[in-house]
């Protein structure tokens, strides 16, 4: 089994949650396609887990390792308020 660990992804996601006033919901985000491939392929290999996306995703990734929860928690709160992207 290969978890995969999309960061913002270009779906109808954020349309249909109403995100899209938020910060991620009007921020750049990845291809689903070039995402999608990407999961595939560390199926394909094998991985555990993949963290897919723009190099962005991958870094805030694995910053949350060592980020407190707390404020990993109040950053996502951020980026999700509605009324954020505006």
């Amino acid at each position: 089994m290969t978890s995969l660990m999309p960061g913002p992804t270009d779906t109808e996601f954020f349309d249909r949650a109403e995100m899209a006033d938020t910060r991620v919901g009007s921020g750049r985000k990845d291809d689903p396609r070039t995402v999608a491939e990407q999961g595939f392929a560390a199926m394909l290999r094998g991985d555990q887990t993949v963290t897919a996306g723009s190099l962005l995703n991958k870094v805030q990734t694995a910053a949350g390792r060592i980020v407190p929860d707390k404020l990993r928690a109040a950053q996502h709160r951020r980026m999700a308020e509605p009324g954020s992207g505006s």
